[in-house]
């Protein structure tokens, strides 16, 4: 395959995932691997470049949730085809970070949290998402389980807000803290909560909480 064609199929693998057709995304994806191109470059500049794409899009008010979610579902497919194929040649991504991300115990909101989880995983982040209603006892287990650097706790809330202290000190207790970084987040969330409860970062929406994660990795 030459530039010219490789360059075609990267920006078909875009349009796929900024259309949300899961079923053309693997197509494209196995056609990636068939076709005996970067699968790196297949991954970032094609499925990736695509979903910060209509990311860019949505924080500029140019696209709707739905359209996000569905090219999240897209993105999740075409990578699910080309993961593995890197892992059986030995080629791992680059990771910005590894972040536990859950919805404050009580709080069973989750749109928000997933648009971070979206953001996060496009920016190049390992992210495990425990849920909504997570208990500080899960929060202590998957960061050790995964070796997370950053757990993002959110919350719509105000009484589950105030519950997210007790996962810090859950944190704390397990001597998880303070190897592992905190970003707090959610409606009533404010950077002055943030601070009061000792959490390293607050996001005020799916792009600022990037640029927070990003910044706790350097």
């Amino acid at each position: 395959m030459d530039r010219e064609q490789e360059q075609r199929l990267l920006e078909a693998l875009q349009q796929a995932v900024i259309s949300g057709d899961e079923e053309k995304t693997e197509q494209l994806a196995k056609k990636a691997i068939k076709e005996g191109i970067d699968l790196l470059l297949a991954l970032e500049e094609g499925l990736g470049k695509g979903m910060m794409i209509l990311g860019d899009a949505f924080s500029a008010g140019e696209t709707f949730l739905p359209e996000l979610i569905t090219a999240a579902d897209a993105l999740k497919a075409g990578t699910d085809i080309l993961a593995p194929e890197l892992k059986s040649r030995g080629i791992q991504r680059k990771s910005a970070g590894v972040v536990v991300l859950g919805t404050a115990p009580g709080d069973i909101h989750d749109i928000g949290k997933t648009l971070v989880s979206i953001f996060l995983t496009v920016h190049g982040f390992e992210v495990y998402d425990l849920g909504v209603d997570v208990s500080p006892e899960k929060f202590v287990e998957a960061v050790r389980q995964y070796k997370a650097d950053i757990v993002g706790i959110s919350s719509l809330l105000t009484t589950s807000m105030v519950v997210q202290p007790y996962v810090l000190a859950a944190l704390k207790q397990a001597n998880l803290r303070p190897q592992v970084k905190v970003m707090v987040g959610g409606g009533p969330v404010t950077a002055g909560w943030a601070e009061q409860i000792g959490a390293e970062a607050y996001g005020m929406d799916a792009t600022e909480a990037v640029e927070k994660a990003e910044a706790l990795m350097l």
